[in-house]
Parts: C-alpha cells; sequence; structure tokens
C-alpha cells in the first residue's frame, strides 16, 4: 500500500476531489455545514427526479430525522439505520444523502437518517445517547433488531460502533449487522497510515482530525473505547464489513479494527479499494459503484434475502 501513481487522470480527479472536499470543509463551520448541505440538496434534488427517491421528515421523540424511501417495491420489514459523519462537528440528514439515497436504491430497502447534535455545542457522549435513543424509536415502530442493519461512514461509523457496544454491553438485542465506510475508531490518531498517507489523501489531513477531535472530546480520555471504540472488547459482536479507501490518512484504522474483530471471533470482512479517498463511496466514480454492489449483496446475504 504504497504511494498512489498519478497519472494525469487521476490527477485531475483529485484535485477535483480537494476542490470539492474544500467546499464542504470550510474551517468556517457555519460555512461548511452550509455547503455540505446544499451538495446534499443537490444530490437529493436529483435523486427524486430521476431515480424515484422520496425524502419523508420524521419526528423521532424531538430528533429530526429523514426517512428515505425507493419509489418501488422494496422490503418494508428490514431497514438501514444511518449515521452521518463529518468529524462530529458537521453532517446532516441532508448531506448524508449523498449515501442513503445510494443504500435505498442498490438495497432496495428504507434508510433512516437522524441528525445528532454536533460540536462543538454539544460533546460526547451527546451523539450516542441520541443514537439510542433513535434505536430505541425503530424497536417502538415494530422493527425487530435482526431486521435492523447499522450503516455509518467516518465518523458515522465511530457512532455506529459505541453504539452497538453500547446496546451489547447493556444486554440488549444486537442489529443483523454493521456495515462501516472509512470508519473512525482511533481518536489517538495512533495509525501508521496517519503519517504515512498525509501525501495522498485528497480529504483529510492531520490538522482537521486534530481539531475534530478538540472539539468533540474537551480533554476526555481519547483511549476510552465510548471514544475509541477500536479499543473495545468485541467478543459477542455483530457481523461487521468494513469498506477504506487505499489512500486516506485513517485506513489504519478500519485495519487494525479488522484484526480486532478476527481476534475476537466476529464476522467480519474488508475491502480496501486500490487509490480511493475517504468515503469515496459519495463520489461519482466506478468505484462507488463496485462498492454499493458488494454492499448490497453483504446485506441480502445477511437478511437472507
Amino acid at each position: 500500500m504504497g504511494k498512489l501513481i498519478i497519472n494525469d487522470k487521476n490527477k485531475k480527479l483529485m484535485q477535483l476531489i480537494k476542490s470539492v472536499h474544500g467546499l464542504a470543509a470550510d474551517p468556517d463551520l457555519d460555512k461548511q455545514r452550509k455547503s455540505q448541505n446544499k451538495l446534499g440538496t443537490l444530490v437529493g434534488t436529483t435523486m427524486s427526479t430521476t431515480r424515484g427517491i422520496t425524502y419523508q421528515d420524521v419526528d423521532i421523540d424531538g430528533i429530526h430525522g429523514e426517512l428515505v424511501v425507493p419509489n418501488k417495491p422494496h422490503m418494508k420489514k428490514h431497514i438501514i439505520l444511518h449515521m452521518h459523519g463529518g468529524g462530529y462537528s458537521s453532517g446532516s440528514t441532508v448531506y448524508a444523502r449523498t449515501l442513503t439515497s445510494k443504500f435505498a436504491l442498490e438495497c432496495n430497502i428504507e434508510v433512516i437518517s437522524f441528525d445528532y447534535s454536533l460540536s462543538p455545542e454539544s460533546k460526547f457522549p451527546t451523539a450516542r445517547q441520541e443514537a439510542l435513543k433513535v434505536w430505541d424509536y425503530l424497536i417502538k415502530q415494530g422493527y425487530k433488531p435482526k431486521n435492523i442493519i447499522i450503516t455509518g461512514d467516518s465518523a458515522g461509523g465511530n457512532l455506529a460502533l459505541v453504539t452497538t457496544l453500547a446496546l451489547k454491553n447493556a444486554g440488549r438485542k444486537l442489529p443483523r449487522a454493521l456495515v462501516l465506510l472509512s470508519p473512525w475508531t482511533d481518536l489517538t490518531s495512533s495509525g501508521a497510515s496517519f503519517s504515512e498517507k498525509v501525501d495522498v489523501d485528497p480529504v483529510l489531513t492531520p490538522e482537521y482530525i486534530d481539531e475534530a477531535i478538540k472539539a468533540f472530546t474537551d480533554g476526555e480520555d481519547l483511549s476510552n473505547p465510548e471514544i475509541s471504540p477500536l479499543f473495545a472488547d468485541f467478543t459477542g459482536f455483530v457481523p461487521t464489513m468494513i469498506q477504506v479507501g487505499e489512500n486516506e490518512i485513517l485506513l489504519d484504522d478500519s485495519l487494525r479494527l479488522h484484526e480486532k474483530l478476527k481476534e475476537a471471533g466476529v464476522d467480519t470482512s474488508i475491502e480496501v479499494f486500490d487509490g480511493m479517498w475517504h468515503v469515496f463511496q459519495m463520489s461519482p466514480v466506478s468505484a462507488s459503484k463496485r462498492a454499493f454492489t458488494s454492499i448490497a449483496e453483504y446485506i441480502f446475504e445477511k437478511f437472507e434475502i
């Protein structure tokens, strides 16, 4: 997993990704959030008019949620609970449409996402507490845990892990499986890729990660498994699929999670996509299509459909 070979095509693509991410990762947090929502609104408008997707607002005990529904025959008793990324400081149900729309269409299933409280206004462990409320809401709606798959990207992958771990530690029934896209699992930033991939990562920087950590944790012990799930006890954990890009500084967050899960005897798989970046599944590239084809196959298998 060495350096990315930069040919003219790759160079232009990397420049485009950096440009788009720059708009959505403005150092002005308010502008960043607004830029992300504009992108999500554009994706949502396109999906609703050309691909047959409906977005429905949902009140989840005071938390705003969004149900993403494919306008075609689809699974009714099953659902995906998606947790969006954004370093815990940005992201929304609208921005999440860049992924939730694809989950709904490719997996032929309804997807629910939610707006958890963001840092620095709200800090650890607020997001996890709200995620558990959303889980309880789904159970009250009649969904069986075995018919729910939790997905998450980046910080949303972190939230998916710590939420499921909280359910496990409480002795509660668990979701059927997790699907994690470039999950942020180690807030101590101890993975080798954190420094080794700096020159080839077109999306993340150590400085961005450090600022997100400070805003979210406010001096907490970063090795706490409720903050860095990489350090958790995964005995009895649920099947977990991981996808990650070869050229991202959080590569080792995924690789080491996969190894920890295997050591705990968990059913786990990982796909490392050559030349790809952090949560590349959002982007209109062929690798994204391949990734979602693989995800759909995994979900159909776990739901035994």
